[in-house]
């Protein structure tokens, strides 16, 4: 069995997942972002910090960094490399999230993986994705915490998952993974909203710890 192209994949969706946009597009106006805000490298606190094209910016290229390994797995690469099956391209998935979680350009620290895990869903199962990301405009619509809409939308697609893509089991299990990973990633949003201290979010920039 020819593991090269399996390596290669994951390989590539770690790398591709490490590019820390945010915080990129923060030093292009000067700021280093883990200095500001919540000091969080995603492109929420991009958000807050530089303000909503930037941070709009910054959810695309962090989204589109976990679509583009994914898709070139399941697609792939004309002449190149062949596509992977189900196993392989739910694990291409994990390693562009953890690529963006533990960037090494940033000294193995990075974002909390939503806009990220968005961008692999986006391939693995969209109807999944588009369920959870309801989830989360509901909350965030009625809470204004974005940091509870994006672990109510985590928590949603593990059983939406289960529904939209029955019989795939490596996926199944890769996307809850991956939701676990998000929920985790949010662990001091969670004891800050438990004793309400979590910033709102202001859809003008700024007010949000996420």
């Amino acid at each position: 069995m020819n593991l090269w192209p399996g390596i290669i994949y994951l390989a590539a969706a770690f790398l591709s997942g490490s590019v820390p946009w945010s915080w990129i597009l923060g030093k292009f106006r000067g700021i280093d972002i883990r200095n500001e805000g919540s000091g969080n490298t995603g492109a929420t606190n991009l958000f807050r910090v530089c303000g909503r094209g930037t941070g709009i910016t910054g959810l695309l290229l962090d989204a589109l960094k976990g679509a583009l390994p994914v898709f070139a797995a399941k697609q792939g690469i004309a002449g190149v490399l062949s596509p992977v099956g189900d196993w392989l391209l739910g694990l291409t998935a994990i390693f562009a999230v953890l690529g963006h979680v533990f960037s090494p350009w940033l000294g193995f620290r990075g974002g909390k993986g939503v806009a990220t895990a968005l961008g692999v869903l986006v391939i693995l199962s969209p109807l999944t994705l588009a369920s959870g990301l309801v989830v989360f405009a509901l909350v965030l619509t009625i809470t204004r915490y974005v940091s509870l809409g994006s672990i109510s939308a985590a928590v949603a697609v593990i059983p939406f998952v289960f529904i939209y893509e029955p019989g795939r089991l490596p996926v199944q299990i890769i996307i809850c993974l991956v939701a676990v990973l998000v929920i985790v990633r949010h662990k001091s949003n969670i004891v800050k909203l438990l004793h309400g201290e979590e910033n709102k979010f202001s859809f003008h920039g700024g007010g949000s710890n996420e």
